[in-house]
C-alpha cells in the first residue's frame, strides 16, 4: 500500500469510517455513520441562520429554519458512500483521504423535499442546474472557495432528493451539517453539501472547482475525466470471528458460520449477491433480504462450512441494469469509486480460538 504521509494521517485524524462489524444493523448507530469534512466544520447561530434561494426564479426566498420545518416533512432510510471509499488499495495511490472501505453508513434522515421550496421559488424556463452552497470554506487546488456542488435540473427534482434537518430523529450534528443540508440518494457523498446556505438556480453548467477539478474520473491531470455521480454497486461483509488487533486478520472456529452483509447501488436495486470462499475463483449466492428502503442498502447472508486452514472470503453485488463489482480494483488519478470486491483473510482453527463465539 505504501507509506501514509503526514497529511493523509490529519485527513485520518479528522474524519472516520463506519467499523464493519455495524453492517449487522440495518441503520447504522448514530455517530458511527462515516464522516468526511473538506474544510472546517463552521460555526452557525440557528436563530440568525437562514437559506437563500435565488438565481433563474420568479420569487427569491429566505427561509429560516423554523420555516423549513412547517414545509410538508419526509423520512427517508438512505445509504451513503463516500467516492473516495476504497481510495487506499488503488496502487499508486492518491495523496487524500486514505479510506479502506469503510466509508459508508445508513441514516433515516428527515427535511422537507428540495422539490417543494424550488417549486415555491418558481423555477425559469431555461434553468439547467441547481447549484448548493455550503458555509464551509477553504483552499484546494490554490483556490479559496465554499464548498459548492450542483445538480442538473431534473435531478434537483426528484421526489426523494432532500433538505434535511434531522439524523435518526434528532437535530443533525455540527459534523453532519447543522443546520441543514443537501440528501440526495443514490449519488456519491460529496454532493450531499452540507451547512447548507444558499441555493442558486442556474442557466448554464456549474465550472466550479468541485466539478471541473475534483471529482472526476482521470488517467493523468491533463485529462478532462468523466464526473463522478452516482455510486456504483458494492457489496460488503460483516468480518466474521475475532480479529487480531493490528492486521486485522479474522480467527474463527471450523464449521457453519453464517456470513452476513449489505450491498447497494446507486443506480438501480440490488438483483444478486455472491459470495466466495477461496479468494475469487468460484462463486455461489447469498440470500438477500429486503431493502431498509428503496434509497438504502439490502441485507444478505451466506452459510459457510468452514474446514481449517487459511481463507479469503470475498463478495461481489449486481444490480437491475447489470452492472457488478469488479474482482480487481480500476485505477485513477483521484483515487473515485473503486468498488472491487472486498477481501477478508480469516484463519480456520479450533486450537487457536478455546471455544470463541462464530
Amino acid at each position: 500500500m505504501g507509506e501514509i504521509s503526514q497529511q493523509e494521517l490529519q485527513l485520518a485524524t479528522r474524519n472516520h469510517g463506519m467499523p464493519l462489524e455495524l453492517l449487522r444493523e440495518p441503520l447504522t448507530p448514530l455517530g458511527l455513520h462515516y464522516l468526511l469534512v473538506h474544510y472546517d466544520v463552521p460555526a452557525v447561530d440557528e436563530d440568525v441562520w437562514r437559506l437563500a434561494v435565488g438565481g433563474r426564479v420568479a420569487r427569491e426566498q429566505t427561509l429560516s429554519l423554523a420555516e423549513l420545518q412547517a414545509l410538508p416533512a419526509v423520512s427517508l432510510a438512505v445509504t451513503m458512500e463516500c467516492a473516495g471509499n476504497g481510495r487506499a488499495l488503488l496502487e499508486p495511490r492518491a495523496v487524500s483521504q486514505p479510506w479502506l472501505t469503510e466509508a459508508v453508513g445508513t441514516a433515516e434522515w428527515t427535511g422537507t423535499p428540495l422539490r417543494g421550496v424550488l417549486e415555491r421559488a418558481g423555477l425559469a424556463a431555461d434553468a439547467v442546474e441547481v447549484l448548493f452552497t455550503g458555509l464551509d470554506r477553504g483552499m484546494e487546488g490554490g483556490v479559496e472557495q465554499s464548498y459548492e456542488r450542483a445538480l442538473p435540473v431534473a435531478e434537483a427534482l426528484r421526489d426523494d432528493v432532500l433538505l434535511a434537518y434531522a439524523i435518526g430523529g434528532r437535530p443533525l450534528a455540527p459534523q453532519h451539517g447543522f443546520p441543514l443540508r443537501l440528501v440526495v440518494p443514490g449519488w456519491y457523498g460529496m454532493t450531499n453539501v452540507k451547512w447548507l446556505g444558499r441555493i442558486t438556480v442556474l442557466d448554464e453548467p456549474f465550472a466550479g472547482y468541485q466539478h471541473t477539478r475534483s471529482y472526476r474520473m482521470r488517467q493523468a491531470e491533463d485529462d478532462e475525466g468523466e464526473p463522478v455521480t452516482r455510486m456504483l454497486p458494492r457489496s460488503l461483509m460483516v468480518p466474521p470471528g475475532i480479529p487480531d488487533f493490528l492486521s486485522r486478520e479474522r480467527f474463527l472456529e471450523p464449521g457453519t458460520a453464517v456470513l452476513r452483509g449489505r450491498a447497494w447501488s446507486g443506480w438501480a436495486p440490488i438483483e444478486s449477491v455472491e459470495v466466495s470462499t477461496d479468494g475469487g475463483r468460484g462463486w455461489a449466492p447469498a440470500e438477500l433480504e429486503e431493502p431498509v428502503s428503496p434509497a438504502a442498502w439490502r441485507g444478505w447472508s451466506f452459510a459457510w462450512e468452514a474446514s481449517a486452514g487459511r481463507h479469503e472470503l470475498c463478495c461481489r453485488a449486481s444490480d437491475a441494469d447489470g452492472r457488478s463489482q469488479p474482482v480487481d480494483p480500476r485505477w485513477n488519478l483521484g483515487g473515485y469509486a473503486n468498488n472491487s470486491v472486498q477481501r477478508v483473510v480469516v484463519n480456520v482453527s479450533a486450537s487457536r480460538l478455546g471455544g470463541a463465539d462464530r
